[in-house]
């Protein structure tokens, strides 16, 4: 049992602020950021001076923008307090629009500065990008053009801009991305937000290795035999055939959110929780991975992609059979990866990575195998080869914690088996963690930039992928195909099985 005292807790209401969202009628809004605002609103965690402008194409008067959100968060959400519903619905307003019309903008700061003297707001204003990338720059134009922006006045970090990945598609276009948003805002002021670095599990990285004595001492080469990353999603590419066929996993998810928990399982300590002493150690990390190649290409990756399978009793099609999919494809929707780190820490041992659709369950956790004992005791009971520990932290579906190590088993005198010690934030908290929105959206309104992508990290992940990139698009490695509803493919085994181990069952 957990008990109060024995918690540190450090959660500060958000200040006033207004919060703008282009793209307000679109999926995203509709499913994660109306409802983690609200669940702000829930936890007494929302400024009572707030207030919510949605922008957008689709024509909605303020009301209809309400009506919209109701629906939308009766559907997301359970126990729903009508009091606290219709307290929040209160607070949205509603502009239309087009994204590149001079017009919009004029309403958006005609309505701010109306809405800012209703609810005392002053300063504080955050605009969140929830629309597809190639409208980021025509945005943010309109909004350095219209004076929303402040680049380089007094007060101008907080007004803030939320970017939602992915934040380009190369070395070059995220470099041109920058250097537009950079016109009309500064970094202080942008947010790139990964919702992955956001998950509870995630960010325990950093408290479960900093926080307590008994592991750091033990995170380095001489004690960790390896470590595995693992994002396993069952669904395919649902509604988004035409964005992925374009993108393809190692842009999806390897680049930012692989490459993202990677830095924070393995970066050295930071000299405090600030924002960019945290940052600064992931991108020093990330730095230090061993330069990819065009040989590593087909030495240490493997690509898949998914055919008609089996998911839960039911058939699905193959990749190149869904909507919006080029019927001759060759994008890769499953990447597996072996990776090292050349520093005094890290040197020598393996990251293997890997991530894919339509695999046979939704799993995503991080696993850190300790080196075997070197001598085992028990050889005389046929005990000789005894089973490494495992630290793993599983981040999704369920989040939690767990160790495996070796213990005596009630019964005969030499009786050894593999013990589990296992957390699970449902079990100690009653419940799952909070949306991982809720604790960026938060984190945003605070001006905390701590689990938000810093630019040199982007540049970084990506300049570090570019041979791996050209060499995919060369047909380097050969396309592998695997069953939808596959647990592994024998190519992705060979990665890990030539280095004589064996990934985690998912």
């Amino acid at each position: 049992m957990v008990l109060p005292d024995e918690i540190a807790c450090a959660e500060v209401k958000a200040p006033p602020c207004s919060f703008v969202v282009f793209g307000a009628s679109g999926d995203l809004v509709r499913r994660k950021l109306l409802a983690s605002v609200f669940e702000l609103l829930r936890r007494d965690l929302l400024n009572p001076n707030f207030y919510l402008i949605g922008c957008g194409r689709s024509q909605f008067s303020d009301e209809q923008f309400k009506a919209e959100a109701d629906k939308a968060l009766r559907e997301t959400l359970v126990d729903v307090q009508p009091d606290l519903l219709s307290r929040f619905l209160d607070r949205l307003h509603y502009v239309t629009g087009d994204y590149g019309e001079e017009s919009l903008y004029k309403s958006i700061t005609a309505r701010l500065i109306e809405l800012d003297r209703e609810y005392g707001v002053r300063d504080g204003r955050i605009f969140y990008l929830a629309v597809p990338p190639f409208l980021y720059g025509k945005i943010v134009e309109r909004l350095g053009a219209a004076g929303l922006s402040c680049p380089g006045g007094p007060g101008c970090e907080r007004v803030r801009l939320v970017v939602e990945k992915p934040f380009g598609r190369d070395l070059k276009s995220a470099t041109e991305l920058s250097i537009d948003i950079r016109r009309h805002f500064t970094e202080r002021q942008i947010y790139r937000i990964d919702h992955y670095l956001g998950k509870e599990t995630v960010q325990n990285i950093l408290m479960l290795r900093f926080a307590n004595a008994i592991f750091e001492p033990v995170w380095n080469r001489n004690f960790i035999d390896h470590i595995q990353i693992t994002i396993a999603e069952s669904v395919g590419i649902e509604h988004r055939g035409g964005y992925y066929d374009n993108s393809g996993a190692l842009r999806d998810i390897f680049q930012s959110h692989m490459l993202g928990m990677l830095a924070l399982v393995a970066m050295e300590p930071p000299v405090s929780f600030e924002a960019d002493h945290v940052r600064d150690e992931k991108v020093k990390l990330l730095r230090g991975i061993r330069p990819l190649t065009a040989q590593s290409a087909d030495s240490d990756f493997v690509k898949g992609q998914y055919t008609e399978g089996i998911i839960d009793g039911k058939r699905v099609p193959g990749y190149r059979e869904e909507p919006g999919v080029d019927a001759a494809s060759t994008t890769e929707t499953f990447v597996a990866a072996r990776l090292f780190i050349d520093n005094w820490r890290w040197q020598g041992v393996p990251f293997y990575l890997r991530t894919g659709k339509r695999l046979a369950r939704k799993h995503t956790e991080i696993a850190i195998t300790f080196k075997k004992v070197p001598h085992s005791m028990f050889v005389s009971a046929g005990l000789g080869d005894l089973p490494a520990n495992t630290l793993v932290m599983q981040i999704q579906p369920e989040e939690g914690i767990s160790l495996s190590f070796q213990a005596k088993r009630p019964g005969s005198k030499v009786c050894i088996g593999t013990l589990r010690m296992q957390f699970s934030y449902a079990d100690v908290f009653g419940g799952q963690p909070p949306e991982a929105y809720q604790r960026l959206l938060l984190d945003c309104m605070l001006g905390d930039q701590t689990l938000f992508t810093r630019q040199d990290d982007i540049e970084v992940t990506w300049q570090l992928l570019m041979p791996i990139l050209d060499a995919f698009e060369g047909g380097v490695p050969k396309l592998c195909e695997y069953p939808a509803g596959a647990e592994s493919f024998p190519w992705a085994d060979i990665l890990i099985e030539s280095d004589s181990r064996k990934w985690r069952r998912l």
